[in-house]
This record gives C-alpha cells, structure tokens and sequence, in this order.
C-alpha cells in the first residue's frame, strides 16, 4: 500500500513539471485585467495603464485596467483576492492596500496572506513641505520651531490613517514635538490650505508637491527614502539629517490572489522588470516622480510585510486605529 502511495505521489509532482512549464508557455491567451483600487485619472491609475500597456506589447495578448475605487482600496483588494488564482486577474497594489491600511483598520482581506506577490513597479518619497510665508529653511530650524511654538503648530494630510498622515505623525515621534493634524479628504484640499498659510506643514508625495515647490509656494526641507530625488537634488533625506527609519515612500507594485502558479509569477516578473528600466517607462513613470524599484516575488512580498510593520509600529505608538 505504501509502495502505491509513493507512486501516486511521484506522478502528482511529475504532473506538476509538466504543467508549470506549460502554463508559462500557454499564458495569457485571454484578456488579463489589471484591477486598479481608484477612480480613473490620477498617478495610480496611470502607473496601472503604463503596466497594462508594456505587458500588452511584450506578451501579444490585451492586458485592460478595471478601475474599482472605494472603501480605500478595499473594495478592489477584496475583488482581486477572491479572484480565480489563473493569472488573468491581478491588482495595482500599493502603499495604501498594502501598507498603510493593514495598519490601522481592519479589512475584508488579508494584504498578505490572501495575495501572491508578483513584481514591484516603482515609488516616489513623501517630501517634507513648509508653508512659505514661514522664516524656515532647514529641518534643524522647523523641529525648533515647533518646539518653541507648539500652539501654532498644524499640519494637512489626505485623510486619516494615509501615508501622509503617519509620516508625520513618524517624525513627531522621532523629533519629540507637536503639532494638531487636519485631515482633508485628498491631497488637493490639503494644498489649498498650506498655501494659504492656514496649515504650516505637509508630507505630500513628491509627484503632488513638485508644482507647488517649483512655484515658490511650499519649501521642502526633507524627502523620505534612501537616496535624494533627481528631481530636488538639493532636499536632502531624513537619514541624512539623523534620522532613521524614513525609507518609507508612496509605492506600487502587482499582485495576483494567493497561489498563482509560480510558472506566471516569474514571467509576469520579468516582464515588468524588464520594462520598468526601459528608458520608454522611465520617462513616462517619471512624470509621476516614480523611480523604478525592480525586486524578485520573494523580494516584493518581504517589501510588503516590512512596509506594514514599519506603519504597524507608528500607528500603535500614536494611538492610530480606524475602526
């Protein structure tokens, strides 16, 4: 009986050969949809549109973005999740669906468990920006400022529980001061008051703040990440001025539901890699400030489960939870 089992077993996983191979050499030969958890327009969407439009030409075969905006991302998540695991329905994750979100509410999905993590597409820092009309230039000076004038100190985010909310709330902690958090519902609103003085600081991604730097209207003192951005070579990062811990950016990467055949992972991977250092992607990424930050599976599902813990922390410690 034990000599059968054994056989039955060894033509299981010689089944299993021949079939990975052959899905790698079958797929797609169907429309794939790439879900992307937010309306149409805006820097998500167009990162999902870029994937879509590189993966179309380098596989033969339509690759089309299905916008599915609401609950946060959740709504999108929870589709892609429950998703048949064939590789014909993917997502546009990114730092809210997988990152900041896990952290501080509880979702119909689990950003880890429920997903196969297949390629990371690129990120953009979250900028440090001051109100203009303040005398202001450096880090050194706004952390002082602060301290010396903690009943004047605010600051805007795109909502509760963002990135932009818990980037500063991550400084705050670190830097030991202050400041009263007003929540708008998006990062434009949250500009027309910065620039109009009624709030004095922000930590907008960089593609949202790089008009207004550019303009005058806003200072930015400090970027997020592990190097300087090309595009404000002068802003130098948080670890650069002593502190640690601020490699967090707005990311985006594509996931598939839990058990996708590792065959479509790894060439789904290479193509996305292979496209995201084409000077043609490049460019276009970089009208969103996204630098292409090409990882393994494994190395993009590590991302992910750091990046959650990395918000996990702050938001305990700032006493930050949704639900």
């Amino acid at each position: 009986m034990r000599f059968l089992k054994n056989i039955v077993f060894l033509q299981l996983i010689s089944l299993c050969l021949i079939t990975l191979p052959s899905l790698a050499a079958d797929y797609p030969n169907k429309t794939v949809t790439i879900l992307a958890p937010v309306s149409a327009g805006g820097g998500l969407d167009l990162v999902a549109r870029t994937v879509a439009d590189r993966l179309t030409k380098s596989l033969g075969q339509s690759f089309i973005v299905d916008n599915q905006s609401g609950g946060g991302g959740a709504i999108a998540s929870q589709k892609a999740a429950r998703a048949v695991p064939d590789g014909y329905t993917l997502m546009l994750a990114y730092v809210g669906t997988h990152g900041t979100n896990p952290a501080v509410r509880k979702l119909p999905y689990d950003a880890i468990k429920d997903f196969s993590p297949i390629a990371m597409v690129g990120g953009t820092p979250n900028v440090l920006a001051i109100y203009s009309g303040l005398p202001i230039k450096n880090l050194k000076e706004f952390i002082q400022y602060a301290k010396d004038n903690p009943s004047k100190m605010n600051y805007g985010s795109a909502g509760l529980g963002t990135l932009t909310h818990l980037s500063m709330e991550q400084l705050k902690q670190q830097a030991s001061f202050e400041s009263t958090h007003v929540p708008y519902r998006g990062i434009a609103p949250a500009f027309t008051d910065i620039l109009g003085g009624q709030t004095i600081s922000m930590m907008p991604g960089l593609a949202a703040a790089l008009p207004h730097i550019k303009s005058g209207k806003v200072r930015p003192i400090a970027v997020t990440g592990l190097k300087r951005h090309a595009l404000i070579p002068d802003v130098p990062t948080f670890k650069e001025l002593g502190f640690d811990g601020f490699e967090g950016v707005q990311w985006y990467g594509v996931a598939g539901p839990a058990n996708l055949p590792p065959a479509i992972i790894t060439l789904l991977n290479t193509e996305i890699n292979n496209a995201i250092q084409s000077p043609e992607m490049k460019e276009r990424l970089s009208s969103e400030a996204i630098q292409p930050m090409p990882m393994s599976p494994d190395q993009f599902g590590q991302y992910i489960k750091d990046d959650i813990a990395r918000w996990s922390k702050i938001a305990k410690a700032r006493n930050i939870q949704l639900d």
